[in-house]
């Protein structure tokens, strides 16, 4: 233990130390040609290496292009500080605190650029000549902050996985490779640069971002890289919550969102992580519409259809209002305040472990509001239902629990032609759906209020 952090004060750890100089790649062996890069992305390297500064797409991007995907951003690291990368553009700005990064708009596209940084092993001169610099870390060995520039070899050693530490020159058109990331991708494999369990004390979310990119990608995790996952997964107790949340929502929203939960579920990291992550995967009952939300996302994100987040996630969590409301029928409360109760327990248990943005919340509740709604087909409620503003969703939302067992299909068939059809014949549905009318006697005069007859619920007591 006394070896092992004295390897970590001094840097003299697994961590390989950056290769000086990279295995440069041509367009013959990567096949990426500057077109594939944004117009943005391409006129921010130009004009910072026309300045005299290195500028590269960096990350994700070149990854993705390699793999023949379509990339959603594209991020550029350069040798220039923020300060150099603002005075050199003049619709620009710098953002951050942890560390900061310069955002370059070119019309539309806003390209984020960072100057190369450096992990724990840069010299501060104000200490010591022979003293590294070390990030600040939390007793789980957690960097806090990692505000240290450096060179381009240290700023691949840094990044997390290899195939994301790939750099493309657009205007030579290079692919320069510092981790053998091309044949890790072209082998299919996921590698943790440097030492996997001091990676994953350093920043654990890692852990996450290995089961999704795994994922997406189609790779397979490097055996030594998957092994200390299991052992060090209560570490992302310790990562802020709303950190967490943004890191599995990139998972839920993926495309492959089938996939990573599991993945997650093969590394051993989806209980207790997120509540609803367990009922997606384990409850027998609401699992199955859980699965099918999962599907539905991922099938609309492929086609390239707008997805709600808030959409999915009361879907996630709708096994647990579900239980919470039928715990409230059976103690005696009417069904709309058991309705109520039971989203306002299921929300705070969430937010007890990960804490959903209360941005979601007002979206979340209608969707589970309006669910009994669809089993009320009498009178004028089902014209009224069609003109919610959020009836859309709230029906796809009842589709997919019927398709899931959870919701009678018969209503689910009859609202789908409800809302297709005319106005006469949407009377009809509704007269054959009442079954025969009785007749009704004319009201008389009104007698007094004492003789203990109910009276009318009012039309919108629903």
């Amino acid at each position: 233990m006394i070896t092992n952090f004295i390897n970590r004060v001094f840097g003299r750890g697994k961590r390989k130390s950056a290769p000086d100089k990279p295995v440069v790649w041509g367009p013959d062996r990567h096949h990426i040609r500057k077109e594939h890069i944004s117009r943005g992305a391409r006129k921010t390297c130009e004009e910072l290496q026309r300045a005299g500064h290195t500028a590269f797409v960096v990350g994700g991007a070149v990854r993705d292009l390699l793999l023949g995907m379509r990339p959603k951003d594209f991020d550029v690291a350069t040798s220039a500080h923020p300060d150099q990368v603002r005075a050199l553009f003049r619709r620009s700005r710098i953002i951050g605190r942890r560390f900061q990064i310069v955002h370059v708009m070119w019309g539309a596209e806003t390209v984020e650029t960072s100057t190369y940084r450096a992990h724990f092993t840069v010299k501060d001169p104000e200490v010591d000549d022979d003293a590294p610099k070390k990030d600040k870390q939390d007793e789980h060995g957690r960097v806090l902050s990692d505000n240290v520039f450096g060179t381009q070899a240290e700023d691949a050693v840094r990044r997390d996985f290899t195939v994301n530490a790939l750099f493309y020159d657009p205007v030579k058109e290079e692919v320069w490779d510092f981790q053998h990331g091309l044949k890790d991708l072209e082998a299919k494999k996921l590698v943790m640069i440097g030492d996997p369990a001091t990676r994953y004390r350093e920043d654990p979310v890692r852990m996450l971002r290995a089961a999704r990119l795994s994922a997406k990608l189609g790779l397979t995790i490097d055996p030594a890289t998957a092994a200390p996952i299991r052992e060090l997964k209560h570490l992302l107790e310790n990562v802020p919550q709303a950190r967490l949340f943004e890191e599995i929502l990139k998972l839920l929203l993926s495309g492959n969102a089938v996939a990573c939960v599991q993945r997650l579920r093969e590394l051993d990291l989806h209980h207790g992580l997120l509540p609803l992550l367990d009922d997606a995967l384990d409850d027998p009952h609401t699992g199955p519409f859980a699965m099918a939300a999962l599907k539905a996302t991922d099938e609309r994100l492929r086609a390239d259809r707008p997805v709600s987040p808030a959409f999915l996630l009361a879907a996630l969590l709708w096994g647990r209002v579900e239980r919470r409301w039928k715990h409230y029928e059976e103690k005696g409360q009417p069904p709309s305040p058991a309705l109520h109760a039971a989203m306002h327990d299921a929300l705070d248990a969430q937010r007890g472990t990960l804490a959903i943005p209360r941005r979601f919340d007002a979206t979340m509740k209608e969707l589970w509001l309006l669910q009994p709604r669809f089993l009320q087909r009498g009178g004028t409620r089902p014209f009224r239902l069609l003109e919610h503003p959020k009836f859309r969703a709230a029906f796809d939302f009842f589709e997919l629990r019927a398709q899931a067992g959870d919701a009678p299909l018969e209503a689910a068939e009859w609202w789908a032609r409800f809302q297709d059809v005319e106005g006469g014949e949407r009377e009809r549905m509704l007269h054959a759906d009442d079954g025969p009318k009785k007749k009704r006697r004319r009201r008389g005069k009104r007698r007094p209020a004492d003789d203990g007859a109910p009276g009318p619920a009012p039309e919108g007591d629903e």
